[in-house]
């Protein structure tokens, strides 16, 4: 996302599944304002994976869609990789791919993500 704001949102959200996890509560609202400068933005994929993923936190108090098997392939962003496939840090990739959308790997996971949460 080029939105600055956009970006420090993005920030504030990993920092917070680092912190506390999936805390319903903030993240969803998070999720919400974040899809908003999507809107803004006018990237319809983002928009709509951002909102089946607040929807399925919603639903489910947790993140229940496993992180994908590639590796993750956000340029300019060092990612902790680690075997922990927990919810918090397959959200946290969602959210890392949301971040660089220049880079065609990036929205081919978030189309993969977009499936996966409307299947």
């Amino acid at each position: 996302m080029e939105n600055k704001k956009a970006i420090k949102l993005i920030d504030k959200i990993l920092e917070n599944l680092d912190k506390t996890g999936i805390n319903t509560d903030t993240l969803i609202d998070d999720i919400k304002e974040l899809r908003e400068y999507a809107l803004e933005e006018q990237i319809p994929l983002v928009v709509k994976v951002l909102r089946l993923t607040y929807e399925h936190v919603q639903a489910n108090n947790s993140f229940l869609i496993p992180i994908l098997d590639e590796e993750p392939l956000v340029e300019d962003e060092v990612i902790k990789t680690t075997d922990d496939n927990s919810p918090e840090e397959s959200l946290k990739y969602l959210i890392l791919l949301i971040r660089n959308l220049n880079n065609k790997a990036n929205i081919a996971d978030l189309k993969e993500y977009r499936n996966l949460l409307m299947a």
